[in-house]
């Protein structure tokens, strides 16, 4: 049952007076500043993406939770150092939202989402960004890093026409890694296998498959395997080390089906 919105603005008020509170009287969150907390929201977000990717709803509710604490925080920081409150971050996303969105609120026509990302980043260069690639933070993971790259480029143009010619693309880097590979130039083998991943991250794009998630399931899929492997190696009273690879095949064999 959804809550009304009189009850949404109650709940988040309790939220900010909780806030209030915590930075006024225990000694930890007293203690807190915006890089001391920087490490703990990555790693609350990541918690969220496992919850997605799991589809925990209940666990999702907890994780969205903790992820709002910390803008909260970082907010009451900001006022503390006169320079923002939550007011001014909720208005300048919403300034955001209604500059960025002129086929809502204001006179541009678009046909599908494409022109809408299109205009999205020709807004951004006329905010005076130099680069379309500037929105992509530099710590980013690299493989989140080369995903947001070609969705960025794709928005002004830059961008194959067809998935046949990105997989061709695939097959290209493919072979010159093999070449790279029979010469033994370690040097080139890491660049012409970056080149691959490049290249595959941009055929998930194609395809729409999103390469994270797609990797991050396969290494989901992998541990529940592999931690089905380790059990049944116990029940035996054997270590996985002393097991020959012929045995441990037959309980990964078994774990495929439990675990698709």
């Amino acid at each position: 049952m959804s809550n009304t919105r009189k009850q949404q603005l109650e709940a988040f008020n309790r939220l900010l007076d909780i806030m209030d509170e915590l930075r006024e009287k225990c000694p930890w969150d007293k203690k807190q500043t915006l890089e001391s907390l920087r490490h703990l929201t990555i790693e609350e977000v990541y918690e969220l993406g496992d919850a997605i990717l799991d589809n925990d709803l209940e666990e999702l509710k907890k994780e969205l939770g903790d992820v709002l604490l910390h803008i909260v925080f970082y907010a009451k920081i900001g006022s503390e150092k006169n320079a923002f409150d939550i007011a001014d971050i909720a208005n300048s996303i919403s300034d955001k939202l209604i500059e960025r969105h002129p086929h809502i609120y204001g006179d541009v026509s678009v046909k599908n989402e494409e022109e809408v990302k299109q205009n999205w980043e020709k807004l951004k260069l006329k905010e005076g960004k130099k680069s379309v690639l500037e929105g992509v933070p530099r710590s980013l993971p690299a493989l989140v890093k080369a995903n947001r790259i070609q969705d960025k480029v794709a928005g002004v143009g830059f961008d194959w026409e067809e998935p046949h010619q990105v997989w061709e693309k695939v097959q290209e880097e493919l072979s010159e890694l093999n070449e790279e590979i029979e010469k033994g130039n370690q040097q080139n083998i890491e660049k012409e296998f970056g080149d691959v991943l490049f290249s595959m991250i941009n055929y998930a794009r194609f395809i729409k498959v999103n390469p994270e998630n797609a990797l991050e399931r396969t290494n989901k899929k992998f541990i529940n395997r592999f931690q089905y492997l380790e059990k049944k190696a116990k029940e035996l009273g054997k270590e996985l080390s002393d097991m020959t690879l012929a045995e441990m095949d037959v309980f990964w064999d078994e774990a495929k089906t439990f675990f698709k």
